[in-house]
């Protein structure tokens, strides 16, 4: 019989059962797309990664990323774990594995530094594949009824619910306070109807809620939601993390500004994450959007084919 090892992580966090767990396929050869999409169902998680070869030697693999229901172009906690994953290893696909990796994506090169201490690999420090996109507004209402809150609760200070992407695109919204934040909750039915709605999210209608702290507006708590995707909520959201920093940095007025953000996000799923986000933007553009993440290990084993 045929086996294939795996290791689990749990992403953004340096405690063992908390942020977001994510299993990585170490060696995917082999395996049929249609095989990766059922192992991915089967783990249930957010994401799982498939580690592959790269189609280019100078890179260090190619590294595809399955939700349980699809294949996504780019995620951030799942390249933030299989940089800690692959990064321990002595070599990749015969190559030393180093402190630089390269990973190839349907979104783009992925381009990774890992992070150290004494004791060895303790994260990654990833850049966002592709450049800050924006797209059609949402109605107040419809956010509202998709968690089922009062849309008096939703801010348009800063901007109006929105689509922004780095590689991967979610819906955004701003809201009034941590106790409106606690109380969304996410109705299907609703969802289903912004997904008819907006087509700009290929895999149903990913909802990112957010609230600024009074005491630093980049300090920011947040909670992510994707019910068509089978994701009821997602304890840390890396590619929608990378996306809000770089669209808020993007509204600032001045033309150039380094941002460094801080993003909670799975404290009330009893799963606290800690997502940081460095943003440049140069002559009024953003051009560098970086995502830094702990993980931990978590399990190890092999699944029968």
């Amino acid at each position: 019989m045929n086996t294939v090892a795996y290791v689990t992580v749990d992403v953004f966090t340096s405690e063992r059962f908390a942020g977001n767990p994510l299993a990585v396929i170490l060696d995917a050869r082999g395996l049929s797309s249609g095989a990766m999409q059922k192992i991915a169902a089967e783990f249930g998680y957010s994401e799982t990664t498939f580690v592959l070869p790269p189609d280019n030697p100078d890179h260090t693999a190619r590294v595809r990323i399955f939700t349980p229901t699809a294949e996504i172009p780019f995620a951030g906690h799942p390249n933030v774990g299989t940089a800690f994953v692959l990064g321990q290893q002595s070599e990749i696909f015969g190559k030393p594995a180093g402190d630089r990796l390269t990973f190839e994506e349907d979104a783009g090169l992925v381009e990774v530094t890992m992070l150290r201490d004494a004791s060895g690999v303790t994260g990654a420090r990833i850049r966002a594949p592709a450049k800050l996109t924006t797209g059609e507004t949402i109605a107040e209402d419809l956010i509202a009824r998709c968690v089922q809150i009062d849309p008096q609760s939703i801010l348009c200070t800063t901007h109006a619910p929105t689509f922004a992407s780095v590689g991967l695109p979610f819906a955004f919204a701003e809201l009034d306070s941590l106790a409106t934040l606690g109380k969304a909750q996410p109705n299907a039915a609703v969802f289903t109807e912004a997904a008819a709605r907006h087509k700009e999210d290929k895999t149903g209608f990913s909802l990112f809620l957010y609230v600024r702290s009074a005491e630093n507006p980049w300090h920011i708590r947040a909670r992510m939601f994707a019910p068509l995707d089978n994701v009821t909520e997602d304890p840390a959201t890396g590619s929608a993390s990378a996306a809000l920093g770089a669209y808020l940095t993007s509204l600032l007025p001045a033309p150039d500004a380094e941002v460094n953000i801080t993003i909670e996000q799975g404290v009330e799923m009893g799963r606290r994450s800690v997502i940081g986000v460095e943003i440049s933007k140069t002559v009024g553009m953003v051009n560098e959007v970086f995502l830094t993440g702990s993980s931990v290990h978590v399990m190890r084993g092999e699944i029968l084919l």
